[in-house]
């Protein structure tokens, strides 16, 4: 649920099942977030906002709404870019090396470029379309090798190797970036 409010803009309120009280933090996107017991009534949730706003001043960075907006609109574009390009990379690199993946799921985490699951599914973040297209190319292949070295092993780094030459630099390169937007 999200909740408008006119200092704290788009606060998101998490109703959870395990939850004991009402705890605030601070969502990826720089909003404020409430977690609270799943049978809260809403109208308790608005009291315990307001009550709590000298104190959410003080402890909690919360970024400004407008700057929100603007990277909640840069996510969107980011998220169109990547679904229109990275399964078409994705797929182009597994067929070329006969790498075999269940499903492509994006992501938007602010640490991981990109990851593999056990089950074959292959996570890419939306951040991928801020870097230059050799390191695009260079996650994508890295979580390929994932599905033969489900580690960073040196049977994996080799396998690496076997399709990116230059994947120490890279893998220096990309440590430039952040995925987060």
């Amino acid at each position: 649920m999200i909740l408008k409010d006119p200092e704290f803009g788009d606060v998101l309120v998490r109703k959870n099942a395990f939850s004991t009280s009402i705890k605030f933090s601070i969502s990826t996107s720089g909003r404020l977030a409430m977690s609270v017991p799943k049978t809260t009534p809403n109208f308790l949730i608005k009291r315990f906002l307001n009550s709590s706003r000298a104190q959410i001043r003080v402890k909690l960075p919360i970024k400004n709404p407008t700057t929100q907006r603007a990277r909640d609109t840069k996510k969107k574009i980011l998220n169109k870019k990547a679904k229109e390009y990275l399964p078409y990379r994705l797929d182009f690199w597994a067929r070329k090396y006969s790498y075999s993946y269940t499903t492509l799921r994006f992501s938007h985490a602010n640490t991981r470029w990109g990851s593999r699951s056990s089950t074959g599914t292959i996570s890419l973040n939306i951040g991928l379309m801020n870097l230059p297209e050799p390191l695009r190319d260079y996650v994508i292949l890295h979580e390929l090798a994932h599905i033969n070295h489900m580690n960073h092993s040196a049977a994996f780094w080799a396998e690496v190797a076997q399709h990116d030459p230059n994947y120490k630099r890279n893998r220096k390169r990309l440590k430039m970036f952040t995925p987060g937007v």
